[in-house]
């Protein structure tokens, strides 16, 4: 009787814990499902550009192989975030990445949540009747405002154009110029429309509205291993942080992608068009190519200097926690005004570095691992704010580049 009580416990037991695990199972599924669901949106995105262009809205170089002829192809969702939903995409026999808004752009997001897209004033300019010359100086009055007089301004209208005659006719119809400019209000774009001649931009291969289509890049990020979802629970943040640092190429090849990371540091460092901000240097906005180039994956956080303190200028703040733009953008906060100051705090280079310190130092070759270390901690250590700040930036980033040239220049890597 016993035996038996006993028996009929331990069924209990076992069909309670098999009940709970079926039911967290079922929960955790239910939650990643609303998750994909709210991040991978591609069907609308489609949906909305689509019918823009059927209704003669707007026009580009992607739409008719996106809305009629249907060779353009939504594959696997890389979104991470819902309003910016980015995809793995098929274009004939061309593979690359199709990225698409799902709000108004040119938003800067300092803490605040996004107000949702405006799909009926989203591409309301230029108007009908709007000239070419008229478009023109829409545009430059944009460049101005958004990057100074800097460089060449006329010339960036005359590339803007360029691009913007999607069907090569010679002429940009209003359709097309409504895409345009809607894709003007990105700073992605327009960083990318600026760096096309360099070599760790990616290439633009079309667009349809703000939806626009690059080159993909095989390695979609700097290090780690892509793991189903289910694990990635499990797995706690710190032991995954170290875990990624094993999945890395061998040390002459990172080495030279981060010699293209630092190249491309000098691009956007004092360029003809000003300088621009880099606010997110994670991993993952950083991928390479098969022959160990560095492509930037996702440069919608590089933003030109002169609009973020625009924006940033006499932001109400408590802390220094108020004034940060992305994650890596950084001021002071004024404690006797409550008001953020506009000098950014760290520049480019000492983000760069402090990401690349233990991607570098982990299996650096003995005898650079001394110095390599030494100028790392150097460059972690600029500041904006310090007397020949330029010079010194430019010495550490030369130094470095030196040394891991030096390194790998006569080896198959380089």
């Amino acid at each position: 009787m016993l035996l038996l009580v006993r028996f009929s416990y331990m069924r209990m037991k076992y069909l309670f814990i098999s009940w709970l695990v079926v039911f967290i199972g079922s929960w955790v599924m239910y939650v990643q499902y609303s998750t994909y669901t709210e991040l991978c949106r591609g069907h609308d995105c489609r949906k909305i550009i689509c019918d823009k262009y059927k209704t003669g809205v707007i026009d580009g170089s992607a739409c008719s192989s996106l809305c009629a002829k249907e060779t353009l192809y939504f594959g696997k969702c890389l979104s991470t975030k819902p309003n910016k939903q980015m995809y793995l995409g098929i274009w004939g026999n061309l593979q690359g990445v199709i990225k698409c808004q799902m709000e108004e752009a040119a938003q800067f997001d300092f803490g605040t949540d996004p107000e949702p897209r405006k799909e009926i004033v989203l591409f309301d300019k230029p108007t009908r009747g709007t000239t070419v010359e008229k478009f023109k100086e829409m545009v430059y009055g944009l460049f101005k405002a958004k990057l100074g007089e800097q460089g060449n301004l006329s010339e960036l209208v005359n590339l803007i154009l360029s691009f913007a005659d999607g069907n090569k006719d010679g002429r940009v119809s209003l359709p097309e110029a409504k895409s345009a400019w809607a894709l003007l209000q990105l700073d992605e774009f327009l960083l990318m429309v600026i760096l096309q001649d360099k070599e760790h931009t990616p290439k633009l291969m079309g667009f349809c509205g703000d939806l626009y289509v690059i080159e993909r890049v095989e390695y979609t990020s700097l290090y780690g291993i892509s793991l189903p979802w289910i694990i990635e629970l499990f797995i706690p943040s710190g032991f995954r942080r170290s875990m990624d640092q094993w999945f890395t190429p061998s040390w002459p090849r990172k080495a030279k992608i981060a010699i293209g990371l630092l190249e491309f540091v000098e691009d956007v460092f004092h360029g003809p068009y000003g300088n621009f901000l880099m606010c997110d240097t994670s991993a993952k906005n950083l991928g390479y190519n098969d022959k160990y180039d560095l492509k930037m994956m996702d440069m919608r956080k590089i933003v030109p200097e002169m609009n973020l303190k625009e924006m940033i200028k006499d932001r109400p703040c408590e802390s220094d926690m108020d004034c940060v733009y992305g994650t890596d953008c950084r001021t002071v906060c004024d404690q006797s005004k409550m008001r953020c100051t506009t000098e950014v705090i760290q520049p480019n280079l000492a983000k760069v570095c402090q990401l690349l310190k233990d991607y570098l130092l982990r299996g650096a070759p003995s005898d650079i691992h001394e110095e390599l270390e030494k100028q790392l901690y150097l460059c972690i250590a600029l500041k904006v704010t310090a007397n020949q700040m330029e010079m010194e930036h430019s010495l550490i980033l030369n130094n470095l580049k030196m040394l891991l040239w030096k390194k790998i220049s006569h080896t198959n890597d380089s």
